[in-house]
Parts: structure tokens; C-alpha cells; sequence
């Protein structure tokens, strides 16, 4: 066992405490999370007479049950069910006597509630198990003053407390109203890995039964009584800005309440990191109901024009810094031109090891290639939507939100009222992928609300979201590798950017693994919005980078996984430089697991095996991915994924995760594509813009997790980024034809 010091004051760990009922509330800071469990599971046990309700707290009723608070929103990533598994496991109480409930908005009570970066549980582990182990610490000394015996004679199983001397037992919620007020303990001992009986086990989710039989959860479920619908209407392309508009019309459709213009961000206004929004000055259209607001909004008439080169200040987490958005109507043909231009540049370099130059030109053989992707889409399942009644000093706003605690701020100074004023209930999000990080419909939703001070509820449709942003950057990878005359990897290259940002990543694998290495990069600016795409940055270059080295193994004649496996030996015992990110064991693990897992020398006949392998977001993970043709049609058959994340709190959600990530990876590499001409997005729903369908998934994905005690590290992203790579090499062996540019199903559209 652990023993740690507590890192939380008594009043910052117990918020506030009842003895009504004898229930007992311990309130944790936002280091400690909790999950939302459905009363009705509970139908067998009769809920407790009384208990005292706080924002941030773990409570005990007076017949024992629990309740943990979930302050991380949930999209699917299941830590409303993770997260109160880990205080539960601590606190040795039967998983069947929690309850779980979404915490809102409260920075005081929650502090960074953000859901995105798989790290949630990473961030919380040690906070969560401390405010279940330090919860059980306190009910055993309450028992250990009643029954006046040594707490160390004390034992907790599944709730109970016992002594065995005196033959004394009892309940948590027995024991409730006494441990309420003892004293929280200087340090507490955590449990020992073997000694879980939770975490490591699968559990379902606690909101399966609310999903399954359609209760409100999503933000679009969201209702309040005489609550308006809102939309809006942005410049049709990027570049453009709102000139005039005529509304006369539209004022007398039926049930068309009023028609405004809004300006969501001043432009004196320093933006924060998430602040990101595509066009500040938009058109509201208020109605009685979507229908009504939908015909009117294709009935506006509105003028645009051309934007001028402008700047905004932001404060990117502390760093003060101005931002340029530069004019003109942008199209994917120029695009792709201009990367090709800085592919042939030298970049700025952002890591040299040894001489590369000197290597490359006396190499016995030289392998260059080039690779790139367009923007992408997020399409969230769930469109953009929130609700908002803004009154003349407060603003009570629902709806889903990663970011909660990055929107508050920037609706407060918008509203001009302190933060405190804001109240956001948090719903269940149909999806986020990083698109419901940037909170500007929320600030939306607040500033229509005000200006017609009346409750409303803000609805995107699928075209208006899928063409204001937020993106996948578009990126360009150009790599160069040599081989001496024993075909050993001698030296690399890789030059990279993308519009607006470069995706590299100059510290990870092979960086470490090769003598001569050099990493550069390059950015050219744009006014079309970027944000976060599940695993930023990682989504492109774990694709590109596993497809060039498969390249460089056949080249040396070796096997992909042979070569890898070699390449992190070197990283291993003769590393190169000292900020490599990646711990080249457990990626070489990643590999080994797959390849034992894969029977990866042995192909069935008409099969054809590609392998990726990549760290990210603080995990690796490792993807064996089968191909067969149907005809001159290429299917993804098998994928065989291995993932080290640490200590896997529950395993069938997580398999599930990264299920959901290998079918989302395939369907991104073969189909994503958001194309512009004159600043305008090409695509603007699902007819145009292609999702992987059911006939297109894997048809078997098998998830095998590293065993290991390691704390918890990233599990939403990670296995994301090495499909790409691993369906790059697979179809290289089914088509004979490599891969270059994304999407691999179709070839480059040329526009203009």
C-alpha cells in the first residue's frame, strides 16, 4: 500500500456537512471526480429520508448509499461511469450502492472542468482515489470512537465496517452522522493495484438505461417552458463579413418573433486559447419553433463583403500574443500549391541531431516522399445547440460543452457581468471531438437571449455547422531517410507544416533512434478556423510517418515490425539527444503484444497485413490492420490493436473507445475531405461530404491492453492516429499502389 499526504486542507476538502438523517457530505476539489449513476438501479434499496446537497461533494445517506458528483462533462468517453469507479474502489463500497450525477458548471467547487486531451483520468487518479480512501479513513475512526477500539483493529469490505474482536459491525451510513464530524486525517493509504476490486473490472455505464430508452440527456433534449428558437446566419465563405441585410420579409413569415444582429466578440476583446470563432458578426433569426425559424432563414437577404486584414490579441494560457487573419477568398487548389511551395523550403528547424546533410549525401540509398491531408469536419452526431435565459444581472445557460470552464469567462465579459452570475447546466454531448471545446454558440445563445430578454434555445442545423468551422488543419509532410550499404537507418528527415499550423512533433519516434536527424517545419497563415481534432496534430503525422517507415523496411529488406523493433533497441539502450517523449519500451511493447496477438507471420491467404505503431497524449498504441479484396474493392477485414495506457479502470468501455477510434480512423483515411472554393466550404452535409457507413467498418476489432500498474495515461485519442498508417501499409500490400494523400478512396479533387 501507498501512503500519501493529504493535499487538501479540511476546508477545501469537506465543503460543508449534515447530520440530517445522519447523512455525511464530503465535498473534494476539482482533483477529485466523481460519476452520475441512475436512481433507478438503486429500485432495490430505498433512497435515504434526508441528505444535504452541495455542488462538490461525495455524500453518504443514513442506509449507506452513495452519491458521487461527475464535474467532467460526457460525450462518450464513459468518465461519468470511470471516474466514481475509482473513489467507489477506495472508499470499499458495493458498486451497486452509488449513485452518480453531472456536476454543473463551478469553478470554485470543480476548478478545470474540461473534457478533451484524454486526460481526464489521468489529471483526476490521484485526487479521486484520495477522496474515496480519506471518506473510508474518517468512517473508520467514527467507528473506531463508538465501538472505543484501536482503528487499526478496524476492517471495511463492500460498505461494512467490522471488528472482530468485539464482533461489532455496521454500515457506512450507520457510521454517517459520526464521521461527519471527525477530523480529515493527515495522510491516508491507498490501496495496493492487486487489492482493487472496481477498478480493472468492467462495469456498464451508468446512463445506458437513460440512452436506450430515450430519456433527455443531449442538449438538444434540453426544455423550458416559453423558450424561443434561434438561429443564425454566417457569411457563406471565409473571407467574407456580414454588409447589410434586408428583413423585411422575413419579419412577417409566421412565428418569426424578431430578426437582429449580433456581434459575439468585440474586437477589442483579448480572446482566450478556445476562443476561437470563425465569424463574429452574425444574423439572428427568432422564432416559435425550428420549422418557422428554418423557412425564414432561407428567405433572408443579406449582403457580404470582403474582410481586411485584421489582428486580435489572445492570451494563450498565460502568453500574451497577437494574431493576424489575413483576407482573401481561399480555395484548396491554391492550398496545395502553396505547400508544395514550402515543401521545397528549408523550414525552421525545431530539432538536429549529428549531420544529417553530411549522411544524405553519401548514403547508399536515399527514400523521399511526400504526404498530405485536407481539412476535415467534425460532424458531431448531435448538431451545435444551447439554450440560454439571460435576465438583467444573471444568465442561466444548458447545453454541451467540453470547455465549460474556458466558455464562462468569455460569456461573462460578453454579458458584462461577473462570472459568478453564470450558471451552465451541463448536458450529455452527442459527440466533441475537440469541435465543443470552442464554446461560441454558447456565447450565442447568451446574446440573443439578452437582446430579445427572453428565454431561447439556439440551434445549429448540419450545414451551418460543417460550414463555419472549427477544422482539421489541411498538412504537408515531405520525409527523406538513408540507408548505408548494410540497409541500416543512418539518417532522417522530416519537414513539415500545414495551413494555418504545423503538426510536427520533433521529439517523438524516430527521434532518439537515429544518429542524424533533422525535424523542421513551416506554417502559412489563413483566416478559415482550426481547432482540435481528436489527437490535433498526432491524427496526420502518426499516418504518415508509420506509411514512410514501412517504406524504409521494404527498401533495407526487412520486416516492418523487425525494423521498428530495431530502430527503439537503439532508442532503448544507445538513445539520441535527451527530450525524446516517448519511453521506447513500452512502444516497443505495443508492437510485440500486436504482433503476438495477430499471429503476424501467419496471413491467410488473401489477406494483406499493414502495421502502425505511435505514442501520443501520454499512451501507445500499436494497430495490425487486415485487408482482402472484394473485386477491386479494398475492405478493412480485421484490426488488432494494442494499447498501454497504464491501469485500465474499465475495460469493456474501453475496448469500446478504441473501437470507436479504429472505425472512426478508417473512415476519416479513406473518406474525410472538406474542400474550399473562394473561401466556401464544397461540402455541406452528409451528401457530400462521405462518413464511413456500417458496411464499411472492420468487420472484427480485437482490443488487447498492456498490463501493467503505470497510473492511467490518455485512452480517447491515442488509438486514433496509427490507423491511418496501418491502412496506408495494409492497402500498399492489397493494391500494389501506395498512398500519398488523403483520403485514400478517392483521388484529389481538382477545383476552380
Amino acid at each position: 500500500m501507498s501512503t500519501v499526504k493529504i493535499k487538501l486542507g479540511r476546508r477545501a476538502f469537506i465543503k460543508n456537512t449534515s447530520l440530517a438523517s445522519g447523512g455525511l457530505v464530503l465535498g473534494f476539489s476539482f482533483l477529485n471526480s466523481c460519476k452520475p449513476k441512475d436512481v433507478e438501479k438503486m429500485a432495490v434499496r430505498e433512497m435515504p429520508k434526508e441528505w444535504f446537497d452541495i455542488n462538490s461533494y461525495l455524500k453518504i445517506g443514513d442506509n449507506g448509499l452513495v452519491t458521487i458528483m461527475a464535474p467532467n462533462p460526457e460525450f462518450g468517453q464513459g468518465v461519468i461511469t470511470s471516474m466514481p469507479m475509482i473513489v467507489a474502489d477506495e472508499l470499499d463500497v458495493d458498486w451497486n450502492d452509488v449513485l452518480v450525477e453531472q456536476a454543473n458548471f463551478d469553478q470554485e467547487e470543480y476548478g478545470w472542468q474540461f473534457t478533451g486531451g484524454s486526460q481526464g483520468i489521468r489529471r483526476r487518479w490521484e485526487g479521486l482515489r484520495m477522496a474515496g480512501a480519506t471518506a473510508k479513513q474518517m468512517l473508520i475512526a467514527a467507528a473506531a470512537q463508538t465501538w472505543q477500539v484501536p482503528e487499526s483493529e478496524i476492517t471495511v469490505s463492500d460498505g461494512t465496517l467490522n471488528h472482530t474482536g468485539s464482533d461489532k459491525s455496521a454500515g457506512y451510513g450507520e457510521m454517517a452522522s459520526v464521521a461527519a464530524k471527525m477530523e480529515v486525517p493527515e495522510e491516508v493509504t491507498l490501496k495496493e493495484v492487486k487489492d482493487f476490486k472496481i477498478i480493472g473490472h468492467s462495469k456498464k455505464s451508468v446512463e445506458n438505461k437513460k440512452i436506450v430508452t430515450g430519456k433527455p440527456l443531449f442538449g438538444l433534449d434540453y426544455q423550458h417552458d416559453d423558450a424561443l428558437v434561434a438561429m443564425v446566419v454566417h457569411p457563406p465563405a471565409f473571407g467574407l463579413t456580414l454588409k447589410s441585410y434586408d428583413d423585411s420579409q422575413v419579419k412577417s413569415m409566421p412565428g418569426i418573433v424578431n430578426v437582429l444582429k449580433i456581434k459575439t466578440l468585440e474586437d477589442s476583446f483579448t480572446r482566450g486559447y478556445f476562443d476561437t470563432n470563425a465569424f463574429t458578426d452574425l444574423i439572428a433569426i427568432v422564432g416559435k419553433s425550428t420549422w418557422e425559424v428554418m423557412n425564414a432563414k432561407k428567405q433572408l437577404k443579406a449582403e457580404w463583403e470582403p474582410i481586411s486584414d485584421s489582428k486580435f490579441k489572445m492570451d494563450r494560457f498565460g502568453t500574451q500574443m497577437e494574431v493576424d487573419v489575413p483576407s482573401g477568398l481561399e480555395s484548396t487548389e491554391d492550398h496545395y500549391a502553396e505547400m508544395n511551395k514550402m515543401a521545397n523550403r528549408s523550414g525552421t528547424t525545431a530539432r538536429k541531431d549529428g549531420n544529417p546533410e553530411s549522411i544524405f549525401k553519401t548514403a547508399a540509398k536515399t527514400i523521399e516522399r511526400s504526404y498530405s491531408c485536407p481539412f476535415l469536419a467534425h460532424n458531431c452526431m448531435e448538431p451545435m445547440n444551447f439554450f440560454a435565459h439571460v435576465t438583467e444581472d444573471r444568465a442561466k445557460l444548458a447545453g454541451p460543452l467540453q470547455a465549460p470552464v474556458l466558455t464562462a469567462p468569455t460569456v461573462a465579459a460578453r454579458l458584462g457581468m461577473p462570472v459568478e452570475n453564470i450558471e451552465i447546466e451541463l448536458t450529455r454531448m452527442g459527440g466533441g471531438f475537440g469541435r465543443r471545446a470552442y464554446g461560441h454558440y454558447a456565447v450565442e445563445a447568451a446574446l440573443i437571449s439578452r437582446e430579445v430578454r427572453a428565454p431561447i434555445k439556439l440551434v445549429y442545423t448540419r450545414e451551418d455547422d460543417m460550414t463555419c468551422g472549427i477544422y482539421r488543419p489541411s498538412y504537408q509532410a515531405y520525409y527523406r531517410a538513408a540507408l548505408d550499404e548494410n540497409n541500416d537507418l543512418v539518417a532522417f528527415h522530416v519537414k513539415a507544416g500545414g495551413i494555418p499550423e504545423t503538426p510536427l512533433f520533433a521529439d517523438r519516434f524516430p527521434a532518439g533512434a537515429v544518429e542524424n536527424y533533422l525535424a523542421q517545419q513551416w506554417e502559412i497563415n489563413s483566416n478559415i478556423t482550426i481547432g482540435a481534432f481528436r489527437a490535433p496534430r498526432s491524427n496526420f503525422m502518426a499516418g504518415v510517418e508509420q506509411a514512410f517507415l514501412d517504406e524504409v523496411a521494404e527498401a533495407a529488406g526487412k520486416d516492418p515490425i523487425d525494423f521498428r523493433l530495431e530502430l527503439l533497441d537503439r532508442a532503448k539502450n544507445n538513445p539520441v539527444g535527451e527530450n525524446n517523449e516517448y519511453e521506447p519500451d513500452r512502444l516497443a511493447g505495443v508492437l510485440k503484444l500486436a504482433r503476438e496477438k495477430s499471429n503476424w507471420s501467419e496471413v491467410p491467404s488473401g489477406t494483406h497485413r499493414g502495421v502502425s505503431a505511435y505514442f501520443c497524449h501520454n499512451s501507445y498504441a500499436a494497430h495490425i490492420v487486415d485487408v482482402v479484396m472484394d473485386g477491386d474493392t479494398p475492405k478493412v477485414e480485421k484490426v488488432v490493436c494494442a494499447i498501454d495506457c497504464g491501469i485500465v479502470i474499465n475495460p469493456d468501455a474501453a475496448a469500446n473507445m478504441a473501437e470507436g477510434a479504429i472505425v472512426d480512423g478508417v473512415g476519416n483515411a479513406m473518406y474525410g475531405e472538406l474542400t474550399f472554393i473562394d473561401g466556401s466550404p464544397q461540402q455541406t452535409n452528409f451528401d457530400t461530404y462521405k462518413i464511413i457507413r456500417h458496411s464499411e467498418a472492420p468487420k472484427i476489432i480485437e482490443v488487447h491492453f498492456v498490463q501493467n500498474e503505470i497510473d492511467p495515461t490518455g485512452l480517447g485519442e491515442p488509438p486514433f492516429p496509427p490507423v491511418f498508417g496501418a491502412l496506408a501499409n495494409a492497402l500498399y500490400k492489397a493494391t500494389g499502389k501506395r498512398n500519398y494523400d488523403q483520403p485514400f478512396a478517392v483521388e484529389r479533387r481538382i477545383v476552380g
